[in-house]
This record gives C-alpha cells, structure tokens and sequence, in this order.
C-alpha cells in the first residue's frame, strides 16, 4: 500500500500576529509624537475625519497603552512561541509634522527598545511603514498624498528608519491595505472623502511610486532584508454563471489585483488604460515614475477577511462588510459584523495569487471579530475564534499542498485591540483579552483566552493539529 504524506506546514514558518501603532500603542502625544490622520478619526475609518478639538474622546488616545505594556505584552506572544510579530512605525513620533529634515531621536529610541524586546525572545518583526496613518501636518500643509511632494517625505522617513534598525527589522512592508484608499480616501491617502476619482488614482500613483522607492531604498541599505506592499485581498465570485456576472467579477477583481500587479511587475497593467479612459482618468506619470516602478517586492502580503459576490443585478442583497459592502453570497454564514466567513476563498485567494505571480506570499491578516464574554470564573471561551481560526489555517495548509510558497501567517490582532473600522473594543480578535470597553472604561489588564493556549499548540505543532472543517478539536479543551 502506497504510504500517504502527511501535509505539514514549512519547517520555517513565520507564525505570529498582527497589530497596528494607531491601534494599540496609545500614548498619542508622548515623546514628541506629531498627530496622524488616525488621530482625526475618532469613530474610526467609516467615521471619515474631523477637526480634532481638545476635548474630543479617542479612544486611540490610549488604546491599549502598548506603548507602555510592550515588554508584558511581547512576553504574552513569545508564551505562544511567536516566530513573528507585525506591528507598524508611528510615522509621526519619527516626523511628527511629516516635513521635518531631522528625526525625532525620543520615537526612534522608542521603536529601539520595542525591536531589541523582540529580540530577546527571538520573534522576527515584520514593520509596516505606513498602517493607516501618516502626519495629519502633511493633509494640512500639502494634501496629503495628492502632492507629489509626499513621496519625497515619505522616503526621507524609510531611508531614516532603514538606517536606524538595519540590523534589527528583516521584514518590512511599505503601506497596510493600500487598495483601501478606494474606499476609505483619507485613511489611506489623506484626501476628502468626498474627493474625485481621478484625484484618488493620482494620490495612489504616488503612493505606488514612494512604495517602489522605498523598495529600492531597503534593498540598498539592508540587503539581506524582504520587503512588500501589502493589500486587502477579496476574491469576488460571480453570484450567477451569468456571463454578466462572470465579467463582473473579473471587473471587481482587477480592482485588488491591479495593485499586486504594479509591485510584482513593475508597471501599470494594460486593463487599467480602459478603466481610465471610460472614467476620464488622466495621471501625472513620469519617465522617471515609470523607472522607479520597476523596483519590484521580494513577497507578496495580503490581508483576508472574506470574499464576495459581483453581479450586474442592482436588487441583490448587500451584506455589512466592513467599507466595501459586497453582495451577499447565500451560501456562507457571517460574523457579528456582517463579514462573511469563507475559508476555502483563502485557498483559492492563495493559488489565484501564485498561480499569478509565482512569487512568495505572507498572509500578515487574518481573524475573527467577535464579543467576547467573562464567564463567572474568569475564563473566556471563544470556541468560534478557534473555529475560525482553525477553519482558514486547514485551508491555507492545503495551498501550500497545492504548491503555494508562503512564508508565513500573522493572525490580526493577538492582542485585543481598537477596531480600525468603528475605534470599537468591543469587536475583539485576540488571544488575549484587554479589561477596556468602547467608553474607555476599565482596568487594561490582560488575560488569556480559551484560543490562547490553542493557537499556542498551533504553532508548537507546526499546525499539525489542525483538523478538517467541521471536525472537533481535542486541542482546544
């Protein structure tokens, strides 16, 4: 009898989680930290952006005070056996005004000491330049992203952190879900929300450009470092086999993919002239923008929540799905907040993904938003979070069966934090329990979860005990 294989992830799997400064560090104006555009967010993404007063609650104003708990908190991942942690710069406690020709030694000292913690427990970092935030002084002084001028600061701020941490940070990640802009325009590139499409192409072109440079930088200054650019990826079906439909879906897939494809292949893809042309889109591009395109990533990141349905019929059902508010597929069920859960769509995000590129890919999000609730004797069960979490990791084992090379997982939000959607505490994803509520109300302690000690065996294990969908989990007792 032929002997069957047991599939197994890599020996050098980067296991970890993923959190965000204007999430989780709080302590939003010590140390000379400048304001971000976060900090005009007080409701969150979906709350637009504000004129912050002085009395204004934000709840990111403290957060989780990571800022201060970092050495607990990273003791807490290294328990689990982390291999990797992604976490993001602040770029204003770097350049609190974004324009600055001198750093700010109090932030770069601080990220030193959050690195060399790492380090003590052997937990790779993986940065994030820009996550959602960059230096409210560059919206007010020069509008953001759409001034050429930013990616000149931005790449001022990347050559200074390069320099600062090169032998400290080995994985780095130049924006968070850069295709968010589309959605969210002045979360991701400092814009009115209300502004035209054509300016949001322009700002994402230079944010494209600054990226690629920012690629070539670290590949100057640390050359024995990877760097990506990493995008929120959803496949969108087609509802029907409708050929409307199916061209529907290709139509709401470039939206993602045209993003992969600039830094995977260092130009504009063709399909894009089209897109531009039926929408009256006329960029500012450069020969020299062009050069500095072809400055390509090392690995391919990717942040996936759910996928979605396309149709042409304007009467489907829509689902809540965070800003992008897809059609609703009759077949899957859906978290709390309306997200719809698909763990087979990351296998098939996977494959679509190398097939595409033939390039490593490193799933930096993933996770489960949910109320959890204290039971009288402390504990926290969160059965649907191991499921959830069990669910797309048998999937992503089975991608890399398909060939898939990828380098590792970091679940979103290890830690409870605040939600980037609605600066909610309430919608928490950790393994880890944070004592605050959505008014700012308790203690900030930390304790452990029922997935904790899961995710703990997850990783010491190498996923080996993972089980099939639907099938009970002894490890999660």
């Amino acid at each position: 009898m032929r002997k069957t294989m047991k599939k197994q992830f890599p020996e050098n799997f980067l296991w970890g989680g993923a959190l965000a400064a204007n999430q989780a560090e709080g302590a939003y104006q010590t140390g000379g930290k400048g304001l971000s555009i976060s900090d005009m967010q007080p409701y969150g993404v979906i709350g637009g952006s504000m004129e912050r007063n002085t009395d204004d609650f934000n709840i990111k104003d403290i957060s989780i005070d990571f800022y201060h708990r970092y050495p607990d908190d990273i003791a807490l991942f290294a328990e689990m056996g982390f291999k990797c942690l992604r976490t993001s710069i602040a770029w204003t406690r770097i350049f609190p005004e974004g324009d600055e020709e001198v750093p700010n030694e109090n932030g770069l000292a601080f990220y030193d000491r959050l690195f060399d913690e790492m380090r003590k427990y052997h937990i790779q970092p993986l940065i994030t330049l820009s996550h959602f935030e960059m230096p409210y002084g560059l919206v007010k002084k020069y509008g953001g992203w759409g001034n050429r001028k930013t990616i000149e600061f931005f790449e001022r701020y990347a050559r200074t952190v390069f320099e600062r941490y090169k032998h400290k940070v080995k994985y780095w990640l130049t924006f968070n879900e850069i295709n968010m802009s589309l959605f969210s325009c002045f979360t991701g590139v400092g814009l009115p929300e209300d502004s035209e499409i054509q300016d949001i192409y322009q700002a994402l072109h230079y944010q494209l450009v600054a990226s690629a440079k920012a690629v070539k930088a670290c590949h100057e200054i640390i050359p024995d470092a990877k760097i990506g650019n990493m995008v929120a990826a959803t496949s969108y079906y087609p509802l029907t086999c409708h050929p409307d439909d199916v061209l529907e879906s290709l139509k709401k897939n470039r939206e993602s993919l045209f993003f992969f494809d600039v830094q995977a292949r260092g130009y504009y893809p063709s399909y894009m002239t089209r897109l531009f042309k039926e929408q009256n889109i006329t960029l500012d591009i450069t020969d020299e923008d062009q050069q500095a395109l072809k400055e390509t990533v090392d690995f391919l990141s990717l942040s996936y929540y759910m996928s979605c349905c396309a149709t042409t019929d304007p009467n489907m059902v829509k689902s809540a799905g965070n800003m992008i508010n897809p059609v609703e597929n009759p077949y899957l069920a859906s978290s709390e907040w309306g997200w719809q859960i698909d763990p087979q769509g990351l296998r098939y995000l996977l494959n679509t993904l190398y097939d595409r590129y033939q390039m490593p890919l490193f799933i930096v999000e993933n996770g489960l938003g949910a109320r959890d609730v204290i039971q009288d004797d402390g504990s926290i069960i969160d059965d649907y979070r191991i499921q959830y979490l069990n669910d797309h990791l048998f999937q992503v084992r089975e991608a890399i069966e398909d060939g898939v090379q990828l380098l590792g997982y970091t679940s979103w939000g290890p830690i409870d934090l605040v939600s980037a959607s609605t600066a909610e505490m309430s919608k928490r994803y950790g393994f880890i329990y944070v004592d605050r509520d959505d008014q700012g109300n308790g203690t900030l302690e930390r304790r452990r979860k029922k997935s904790f000690n899961w995710y703990k065996d997850v990783i010491s294990s190498n996923g080996n005990i993972l089980t099939a969908p639907g099938v009970k989990n002894e490890n999660s007792q």
